[in-house]
């Protein structure tokens, strides 16, 4: 996949010569490729630098973008210099989000150009996915539903948080994931109500709800869901919590469509769960963009006021968290379009009894 056109082309926009990507994320959209190296994309042109464990690989697959050897005797920015010369470039956007300070001082010292804060450039088009993005969000998303389905069938009382997230993990990757999307979590009886938690030596029991928060990459892109069970028969109260959550869940969905803002879908969600009297409880926004990253903007939030565009890819996770007793997490993900959104995770929400 393949983005260097459309960079190039929001560069007059910005009143920039070139964009200069050095992040893992920015490589990955902009080539469909990561391979640790440094990218400047002009008007007219590309250059892709990369060292000598990728180059092979970047010579097969990058396309738009003139690919260089980095050696010990002339690295990415010696190469980067000759090119920003040879263009007569004068003014470099850069990754501002992503760029450290100290990495800002030594590019400024070394490169004969002004770097120019542009984060807004590749974080605008990367709000919207194209076909191919989507594509590969679908296929993620469906590895991820089948390792949940496979999951149902291994858990059993007396296992540990950390085997069941082990055992989640091999599945992602041995039905096509690439990696995790991040750090997988099970939170088991009080445990669940930490929304962040880590898998530990927890064991799980009968009458503890099991909350699971997984995700995997495929061609760099992430899938994302959170599904929480019952092992054995819940109390009443778990019930109750379970469909404010799935209510406040659907309320936000069908709020969830381009042309709002995150505030408004937030909004949605969080009402349900005021009135059904859990509002204190709901302690995160309903939902975050994501693509190459897992976290993207714009998120779905009570605080974004940024409208939603066509192709944005939302999760949609509210949850209730009650300290010392349970958590309860649902969480799909959302494609936006003008007239909705389409729901690519296929599991079963009602609630599950192992």
């Amino acid at each position: 996949m393949n983005h260097i056109e459309k960079i190039a082309a929001q560069l007059p926009e910005y009143g920039l010569d070139a964009m200069l990507i050095t992040s893992e994320s920015g490589e990955r959209y902009a080539l469909g490729f990561h391979g640790e190296g440094l990218l400047l994309v002009t008007k007219d042109g590309a250059q892709y630098t990369t060292d000598g464990r990728y180059i092979e690989t970047a010579r097969e697959q990058v396309e738009g973008a003139e690919v260089l050897l980095a050696t010990p005797e002339k690295g990415h920015m010696a190469l980067a210099k000759e090119f920003i010369e040879q263009k007569h470039l004068h003014n470099v956007g850069f990754e501002s989000g992503a760029m450290t300070v100290d990495s800002h001082k030594r590019y400024s010292q070394e490169l004969p150009c002004i770097l120019t804060p542009a984060q807004k450039l590749l974080a605008g088009l990367r709000a919207s996915k194209d076909e191919g993005e989507l594509d590969l969000m679908r296929r993620a998303q469906a590895v991820t539903d089948e390792a949940f389905r496979t999951i149902l069938n291994f858990i059993r009382p007396g296992m540990t948080e950390r085997e069941i997230a082990a055992r989640l993990v091999y599945e992602l990757l041995s039905r096509g994931g690439e990696k995790e999307a991040f750090d997988t979590i099970v939170a088991a009886g009080p445990n669940g109500s930490r929304p962040h938690a880590v898998p530990g030596d927890q064991v799980v029991d009968t009458g503890m709800f099991i909350t699971m928060d997984f995700g995997c990459k495929v061609g760099g892109y992430c899938s994302d869901m959170t599904r929480t069970v019952a092992l054995g028969q819940p109390t009443e109260e778990m019930e109750e919590v379970y469909a404010a959550v799935l209510a406040a869940q659907k309320a936000g969905i069908n709020a969830a469509r381009a042309g709002v803002t995150g505030r408004e879908i937030d909004e949605a969600a969080r009402r349900v769960l005021r009135e059904a009297g859990y509002g204190e409880y709901f302690s995160h926004s309903f939902g975050h963009s994501l693509g190459v990253d897992i976290h993207e903007s714009p998120g779905a939030s009570s605080k974004e006021t940024q409208i939603m565009p066509v192709g944005a890819v939302i999760s949609a996770e509210p949850g209730v968290y009650i300290p010392g007793k349970f958590g309860v997490r649902i969480e799909d993900v959302l494609i936006l379009s003008e007239t909705g959104c389409e729901n690519i995770t296929r599991s079963p929400k009602d609630l599950i009894v192992l």
